[in-house]
């Protein structure tokens, strides 16, 4: 699994999280603070001015009160001790404010009557330049600013308050205080308060890190166990911690850990069985996904298709089973009869039937298809064969019987009464029938052969003397122009077989070389051991046989040249007859001819040298 980076953590993120909701908590509670704190001591330094200012209002307007009651004085004495008193009040005044730079007294004139300040005497008895006291003796109203002085770099609170008398302006009181320490306080305020939040930001991560590690902990456990499960292991457990959610989906985790292994064994046990059954069917099987895409073949279909297993996987299923031409995914699952499948070449026939089956859910939806397939080669070869059987087996009964009809009708309708005719004529039906008796017979045996009726006994037999007896039977009802030739060893043979079989099988292949040799040709005969089986060899000198047709004259009814063989009177079964025999025999047979010189039937028999042993000890 691809490993997390720190910021991509559970346990990063709720640490930060955590720091970020106490910090935006400090700051919300230190910004309010401090700006309640800061607004409280403005207001406490200005009320203590005020406040100051109200006595000092207080005083002024007993002077001029008191000055203006007097009537014996002239206006400019009147204004002079009205400055006089006024300078004596503000003297005793400034001795008692503390953080108030300068206080003036203007009249309602705007000249200057008075200042605290004595490094700035000489405004006295000027006009005041200052806007606000103009406003206030304009407004009648007092005002109030926090300016900076430029010189000092601080701030000052200025006020400027009428003084009043019955309702008359009699002049300003200006003040000038210094308020930056005000302002430093709060800004000392605010520094602890973000020493406090760096202070409580340490231990929020502090305790950040404790919580999210109590929670993600467990996570980071169950993370582990369900990795390992996906690589198979199941013998870990999750440890619990608590009883708390966590806890509980601990405890749920392991339950489920033990569920999925007990599903995954039994997963595995069927897949373990499947692919046994796969593995071991003789049909072959074929599963495709949703798309048609090979995803599982087994053994079996991929040595019918030639294939290997893993060059077949992810192909289209109609691609590997060479149907592309004719058939389509989409019509593969709705085909409901079966496929034949024709993989034959021009030297061999193979032919595959195929069973379709869709994959499907319970909701409808198909996930893919199955194929069964079957090797039905041997098949569509014995129900060919069967076909020619019965084909071959009506025509030559169909030819002697319509000879037979023919005649038969022919005497009926009066030849029986011509003495010349009638003879011959009752001959050829005697003849066919004959025939008739013969190819019934015949396949009587095959049939006896074919089912396991004909039982096999066997005898002892010295082979030497019971090859030469049935070539001097022939060669006594044989034509001049042949001639005999024997090449059978001296070499004493005794082997166990069923004489009358074994006789069958040569009468057979006797009969036919000397069918089938030319006036002046040749036959010949061979005979010897050769390990564990004995040969026999019979050669003639024929018009031979075709090399493509070498393995079929031991087919039932084939001919190699069907008019000249139904001519001498043949069945087409002698050699499908003695091919069964010496099947039955445990030996081999088999043809080897060159087309105009000759055809060579050979066959092998089981031969036991512990049976010649054993004769000599009875001896």
């Amino acid at each position: 699994m691809k490993r997390l980076k720190i910021y991509q953590s559970i346990h990063f993120k709720i640490v930060l999280v955590y720091m970020l909701l106490v910090l935006i908590a400090m700051q919300i509670i230190s910004a309010y603070f401090v700006q309640k704190v800061e607004h409280q001591l403005v207001y406490n330094f200005q009320q203590s001015i005020r406040d100051r200012v109200s006595l000092l209002e207080n005083n002024i307007q007993e002077v001029i009160s008191e000055v203006d009651k007097k009537a014996n004085q002239s206006t400019k004495e009147k204004e002079q001790e009205t400055e006089a008193e006024i300078q004596k009040s503000m003297s005793s005044f400034a001795g008692s404010l503390t953080n108030v730079r300068e206080v003036r007294v203007v009249d309602s004139g705007g000249r200057v009557i008075g200042t605290t300040d004595n490094d700035n005497q000489q405004i006295v008895g000027q006009q005041s330049k200052d806007q606000m006291v103009r406003r206030t003796l304009l407004n009648n109203t007092k005002e109030d600013s926090v300016l900076l002085d430029k010189d000092k770099k601080q701030r000052v609170w200025v006020l400027a308050q009428p003084v009043k008398l019955q309702n008359n302006t009699r002049g300003v009181i200006y003040i000038v205080s210094e308020i930056e320490q005000v302002y430093t306080q709060v800004s000392e305020i605010t520094s602890i308060f973000v020493k406090g939040t760096v202070f409580a930001m340490a231990i929020t991560c502090l305790l950040g890190v404790w919580l999210a590690r109590t929670i993600t902990k467990p996570i980071k456990e169950m993370r582990e166990q369900a990795v390992a499960m996906t690589r198979g292991n199941y013998s870990r457990k999750v440890k619990v911690y608590g009883v708390d959610e966590i806890g509980q989906l601990a405890t749920a985790f392991n339950i489920l850990t033990r569920k999925v292994q007990d599903a995954q064994a039994s997963v595995e046990g069927e897949s373990r069985k499947l692919s046994s059954i796969l593995s071991y069917m003789t049909d072959g099987v074929i599963a495709t996904d949703r798309r048609g895409k090979i995803m599982l073949i087994n053994r079996p279909a991929a040595d019918m298709l030639k294939i290997n297993q893993e060059d077949a996987m992810s192909r289209p299923i109609a691609e590997v089973l060479k149907i592309e031409s004719d058939h389509t995914y989409e019509t593969l699952l709705e085909e409901k009869d079966s496929v034949t499948i024709d993989l034959s070449t021009e030297r061999q026939n193979y032919v595959l039937r195929a069973n379709f089956s869709a994959i499907q859910r319970e909701t409808g939806f198909i996930n893919g298809v199955i194929a069964v397939l079957h090797d039905i080669t041997e098949q569509e070869r014995v129900d060919a064969e069967l076909r020619e059987f019965v084909a071959n087996v009506s025509h030559e009964l169909r030819t002697p019987l319509t000879s037979m009809a023919s005649y038969l009708e022919a005497l009926g309708d009066g030849a029986w009464k011509d003495e010349n005719i009638a003879p011959h004529f009752i001959q050829v039906t005697q003849n066919e029938t004959e025939r008739m008796i013969r190819l019934v017979n015949d396949l009587l045996k095959l049939s006896r052969l074919d089912s396991g009726r004909t039982k096999i006994e066997r005898n002892f037999v010295h082979f030497n003397s019971f090859f030469n007896q049935i070539i001097d039977r022939h060669e006594m009802s044989k034509k001049d122009s042949i001639t005999f030739k024997r090449y059978i060893t001296t070499e004493y043979i005794l082997i166990e077989v069923d004489e009358d079989k074994i006789v069958q099988v040569i009468d057979n292949i006797i009969s036919n070389a000397i069918k089938y040799s030319p006036d002046g040709g040749t036959i010949s005969f061979y005979l010897a051991r050769q390990g564990d089986e004995i040969k026999v060899s019979i050669r003639d000198q024929g018009m031979g046989i075709p090399a493509d047709n070498l393995e079929k004259i031991f087919q039932r009814f084939f001919r190699v040249d069907k008019a000249r063989s139904r001519a001498i009177g043949g069945t087409g079964l002698g050699l499908a007859i003695s091919k069964e025999m010496i099947d039955a025999h445990g030996g081999r047979i088999w043809a080897e001819s060159t087309e105009e010189k000759g055809t060579i039937i050979s066959f092998t028999l089981p031969y036991d040298d512990s049976v010649e042993e054993a004769e000599e000890g009875w001896d």
